[in-house]
């Protein structure tokens, strides 16, 4: 049998938040089959190269593909996010490559796929709580800016006292967001070019951006992450969701 990633305690808090959203009814198979779909995002393997203790591999992909297209995996990580430590909210986005098996999809939208220096890639952006636990993430194309998601990312997070990102987010209109709508204090040092310097910043709060980075750094252990494989955008969404959510897992038993 393949190495498996849930405990008994971890699987009974999945089944209930599973079958709480009324799409996911109460089966026996499910555990093997959630078992088979992490197993795929940590090794990053073609959902035909299953191994068979998961079941057939085509029975395991249809319901990842079923459940992310109800949202199952997206609820599970906003519920599991819902009760957070929001005194901070740290935002940054990281730049995930986008195999060529991930082109092609038979769609109108470009899934999150864009051209960057390194090829095609996806970037995903973040924030997370005062303790580095994730709350909401969107997804671009790589060569989106950062800035550009900033106030998505602040807008759906929940409200804190103190938004704090990287110089790629120096931009007064972000600043005046995070103080006018978000109600909140913007910890963003200036470039070297920026007339108005940095005499404002709190640089001892600032020197804990790191959390947000680490939060990248533990979901990218898992291959299908760190390499975007899926074509549609709905099913690798679905995947860095559930990532996040085995993270929180381990605050809630």
């Amino acid at each position: 049998m393949p190495r498996t990633m849930l405990t008994d305690k971890a699987w009974l808090k999945l089944k209930l938040l599973m079958e709480e959203t009324g799409r996911v009814y109460n089966k026996f198979e499910h555990r093997n089959t959630l078992e088979g779909i992490l197993y795929r995002m940590r090794t990053g393997i073609p959902w035909r190269d299953l191994p068979s203790d998961f079941g057939d591999w085509s029975t395991v992909y249809r319901r990842f593909n079923l459940w992310s297209k109800k949202g199952i995996l997206d609820n599970i990580f906003k519920v599991l996010a819902y009760i957070t430590d929001s005194e901070w909210l740290f935002i940054d986005g990281t730049i995930v490559r986008a195999h060529q098996h991930s082109s092609g999809a038979q769609s109108q939208n470009d899934e999150s796929i864009g051209k960057s220096r390194g090829g095609l890639s996806t970037k995903i952006h973040l924030a997370v709580d005062s303790y580095g636990y994730p709350v909401h993430f969107e997804l671009t194309g790589g060569q989106r800016n950062d800035f550009i998601m900033a106030e998505a990312l602040i807008r759906n997070s929940p409200k804190s006292d103190y938004v704090v990102a990287d110089k790629g987010y120096d931009s007064q209109s972000i600043r005046d967001f995070v103080t006018e709508q978000a109600n909140s204090k913007a910890v963003i040092p200036r470039r070297k070019d920026n007339t108005k310097k940095n005499k404002d910043m709190d640089w001892c709060l600032y020197k804990y951006r790191h959390l947000v980075e680490n939060a990248f750094a533990r979901i990218k252990h898992f291959r299908a992450i760190s390499t975007k494989y899926d074509k549609l955008e709905r099913n690798y969404a679905s995947m860095v969701s559930l990532a996040f959510a085995i993270m929180w897992l381990p605050m809630h038993y």
